[in-house]
């Protein structure tokens, strides 16, 4: 059975118009989730509206509020809704063409797939579509969904195209209140360079397969134990592997330190000595760099 379309009308770029089909690109059915029920009848609970004052209460008797102040709210009600309500035009009309990467990730909301509605659009959908590839552009349109527009972004993907839905600015928080008391001093730049030797080692392939949720595997083999009869798995905390917290990188960095250097001055030497050579010979100086000591050792270790 062929997946339903969300959304049916035209992609538009000036005199040219495609009838397109728009799908969700992502779903949560197949994510566990849990109903309440009574502890001794096992019957589902209804959530029923209730007012601190009145107790429970019909749910023709809600109206729609907003809160312009604490606890001071303004009516709404379905006329004035319908008044700024956005009549759907059917049209994804676009109004201006990006630059791919210009688009930052914080912006992007759902996801969908664009194809073309029938074997007459495929012609002029082709077109469009490597149009953007090749110009390694996104269009920006317009979309309405659910009575209230969107602006979306369009771009090329295998043989269909991609939207994304963006978000509001105006839900998008600033960093100042995040990252304004970071130091924005430049790391030392052989410790730096270590760092990058250990991103270098761990590089790889994306690929989603390799990172299912874990909690939701373990929750599924537990349910499926239950409905056997058995007792609950108790699911195992996943392999740190060559992780080390800072404790344990401290106190290997201050061990590697006592050791006495080597004779021989090797690379690995030579990017060792800052964390290990003492100006009083004392353990104080082994102190001076844990971080760097602990980078050489990873990288070390990465190699082995």
């Amino acid at each position: 059975m062929a997946p339903r379309a969300s959304w049916k009308g035209y992609l538009k770029l000036s005199l040219v118009s495609c009838p397109v089909r728009l799908y969700p690109a992502t779903s949560a059915s197949e994510r566990i989730s849990f109903n309440q029920l009574h502890k001794d009848t096992h019957n589902r609970i209804n959530m029923k509206p209730v007012d601190p004052e009145l107790g429970l209460v019909e749910r023709s008797d809600l109206v729609k509020g907003y809160e312009y102040e604490d606890k001071q709210y303004i009516i709404i009600e379905d006329a004035d809704l319908e008044a700024v309500r956005i009549e759907s035009n059917h049209t994804m009309n676009i109004e201006a063409f990006v630059d791919e990467h210009s688009v930052d990730v914080i912006y992007q909301d759902a996801p969908y797939f664009l194809a073309p509605d029938g074997a007459m659009a495929e012609e002029t959908f082709a077109v469009l579509r490597e149009a953007m590839r090749k110009s390694g552009k996104l269009a920006i349109a317009r979309l309405v969904l659910s009575s209230r527009e969107r602006v979306v972004t369009i771009g090329a993907r295998e043989n269909g195209m991609f939207v994304c839905t963006l978000r509001n600015p105006n839900e998008v928080r600033g960093t100042a209140e995040y990252f304004g008391n970071i130091p924005a001093g430049k790391p030392d730049p052989e410790m730096l360079q270590l760092a990058e030797a250990l991103i270098k080692q761990k590089e790889t392939t994306f690929d989603p397969k390799n990172y299912e949720d874990r909690y939701e595997i373990a929750l599924m083999a537990m349910i499926r134990e239950k409905l056997k009869g058995h007792k609950p798995i108790i699911a195992a905390a996943p392999e740190r592997g060559n992780v080390i917290n800072l404790m344990d990188a401290l106190k290997a960095s201050l061990s590697q330190s006592a050791k006495p250097p080597a004779k021989s001055k090797s690379k690995a030497d030579e990017a060792a000595k800052p964390a290990t050579k003492s100006a009083k010979g004392g353990a104080g100086a082994a102190k001076e760099n844990p971080l760097k000591a602990n980078l050489l050792k990873a990288v070390g270790k990465s190699k082995g």
